[in-house]
This record gives C-alpha cells, sequence and structure tokens, in this order.
C-alpha cells in the first residue's frame, strides 16, 4: 500500500512540473497575453471606467484593475496547460 501511495505521489509531482513547464511556454504566454488584454480591458471598462473618467483612481482601484487583468491571464493558462495535458493522456 505505501508502494502505491509513493508512486501515486510521484506521479502527482511529474504531472505538476509538466504542467508548470507548459504554462511558461511561449506559446501558452502570448495566447494568455492577448486574451488577458482583450478580456480584461473590457472588464476594466465595465468595472471601473466611471471611475477611470472621473479621476478617481487610488492605489486600492489599481490593486483591483492590476486583479482585473491577471485573473484572464490564468485561467487563459490554467485552460490551455490543462487541455494540452488531456490531449496527451487521451494519446498515450
Amino acid at each position: 500500500m505505501a508502494d502505491k501511495r509513493k508512486s501515486l505521489h510521484t506521479a502527482r509531482n511529474g504531472e505538476m512540473s509538466e504542467f508548470l513547464m507548459l504554462c511558461f511556454t511561449e506559446r501558452i504566454v502570448k495566447r494568455a497575453g492577448a486574451t488577458a488584454l482583450v478580456v480584461g480591458a473590457i472588464l476594466i471598462v465595465i468595472n471601473h471606467g466611471d471611475a477611470l473618467l472621473s479621476g478617481q483612481v487610488d492605489a486600492n482601484r489599481l490593486f483591483k484593475i492590476i486583479l482585473t487583468m491577471l485573473v484572464p491571464y490564468i485561467v487563459s493558462t490554467v485552460s490551455s496547460a490543462s487541455t494540452i495535458l488531456s490531449m496527451r493522456e487521451k494519446q498515450a
């Protein structure tokens, strides 16, 4: 039983390592960046447009704007890397 847990733990570490390597590949980074620019810009206009137009930008709002750009980047990155790993598993 301990050997099975050890091999499962090792497999998960290998998958996580591969997942993280995929997250930083040029193709995924570029796609996630483009997604973050488009989706993030739309969300910023929707959520913060009135404050931006009236000049009400403080440190707190700036932090929220940065998070607004970061979330689509992370979602796109995780989605792309997960899809690639899933496709590789199906081919194996």
